[in-house]
Order: structure tokens, then C-alpha cells, then sequence
């Protein structure tokens, strides 16, 4: 059974709730967004993949750029930055980052965009790729079941927070120094409940 009219998910969600399910939130319930170095870096290296009319061939495949994607049955909605098609027909879905590995973050999200081009073209993907700009080379991702599954939970996952309405609690560890949301997500406040709850008490309840 799919989820035809409840919380479409971003594919871009994965990624930040792999990453940490607050800042998910931040972003995708609450609308909050702000810059810091690594988003610009990440908006440069997308510039060329944000352009359709780039697409073009290249060492033998069609490479085909800002693809829109979407899933009916799993509730998806999003892009690639780009497609690859073999001769043969076979797709390849390849996300760009601007940084380095770190963990299997990536991974998903080129999955939930792998599952999207399935359901669109009746295909089967074996694999897809991430381009990383740190060390300027490609990093393959084998589409396995367990990967899959993983994805499809981290979906349902963050659908259940869409649907919530409420904000995890903030992990005020390493990932937050790191995070273009810490000012707003305010970490080492927001973790110390007894001074939260002293923070209320004055304002709301003098």
C-alpha cells in the first residue's frame, strides 16, 4: 500500500535526518534555512548539475542533468542532480557533494532518488555513484537490500516527524559545530532541559 495524499517526502530530507533528525525538522517543518561555508561550496559544485541544458554525452553515456523525480507509492518528491544512461539502457543515478565522506548520509538519498527512477521507468538500478569535490572522485554506492531497507525506514521515519509536529530533541554533540542551523537550533541550550524549563517559567509564566 503506498501514501498517495499523506506527507510527501522530500528527497533531500533523507540526508539531513540521517545527518540528525533536528535539523530535519528545522528545515522541512519548521522552513528554516541559513548558509554557512560548506552550503556554499555545496551550491557552487551544483551550479552545472542545476542546468538542464547541459546534459549532453559523455564517455559514452547520456548524462542528464536536474532530473525531477518522484515516487507515488513510497510518497517521494525531489531531483537528481544527474542521470546516467548506458548503451544498454541501463540508469545510474550520481549525487555531487561539495566535502568529503561521511558515513552513508549520501548513500540514502541517492537510494530514496534510485527507488523514485524504479517506479517512474519500470527499471531495476544495480547502482549509483556520489561524487565527492573534496577529493575530486567518485565513490560507488551498490544499491543492496539492506541499503534499501534502510532507506524506505528513514522515510517512513521522517514521515512520521512531518506528520508530528514536534522537534526532536538537539544531540548538542559534534555534528553541531558543523551544522548551518546551530543559531537557530541553539544546541547546548535546547539539551539542558532544566534550563529550558527555567527559560519558560520567566517568560510565560511570571
Amino acid at each position: 500500500m503506498g501514501y498517495p495524499e499523506i506527507a510527501i517526502v522530500p528527497i533531500s530530507a533523507v540526508e539531513h535526518f540521517e545527518y540528525c533528525p533536528r535539523q530535519c525538522a528545522l528545515i522541512h517543518v519548521d522552513g528554516i534555512w541559513a548558509d554557512n561555508l560548506h552550503t556554499v561550496r555545496g551550491a557552487r559544485v551544483h551550479r552545472r548539475t542545476d542546468d538542464p541544458a547541459k546534459s549532453r554525452r559523455e564517455r559514452g553515456k547520456q548524462v542528464l542533468r536536474a532530473i525531477p523525480l518522484w515516487s507515488e507509492f513510497y510518497g517521494l518528491s525531489g531531483r537528481a542532480d544527474v542521470v546516467e544512461v548506458s548503451g544498454d539502457g541501463t540508469l545510474r543515478p550520481v549525487e555531487h557533494k561539495s566535502g568529503v565522506r561521511h558515513g552513508i548520509t549520501a548513500d540514502l538519498q541517492v537510494c530514496a532518488q534510485a527507488i523514485c527512477l524504479e517506479e517512474m521507468l519500470d527499471t531495476y538500478i544495480p547502482e549509483a555513484a556520489i561524487w565527492y569535490g573534496g577529493p575530486r572522485r567518485r565513490f560507488r554506492v551498490d544499491l543492496t537490500s539492506d541499503l534499501r531497507r534502510r532507506t524506505l525506514n528513514t522515510i517512513k521515519e521522517i514521515r512520521k516527524q512531518l506528520v508530528a509536529d514536534t522537534l526532536p530533541q538537539a544531540p548538542n554533540d559534534s555534528r553541531c559545530f558543523q551544522c548551518q542551523l546551530r543559531y537557530h537550533c541553539l544546541p547546548e541550550m535546547a539539551a539542558n532541559t532544566a534550563e529550558v524549563d527555567f527559560y519558560i517559567q520567566q517568560v510565560f509564566c511570571p
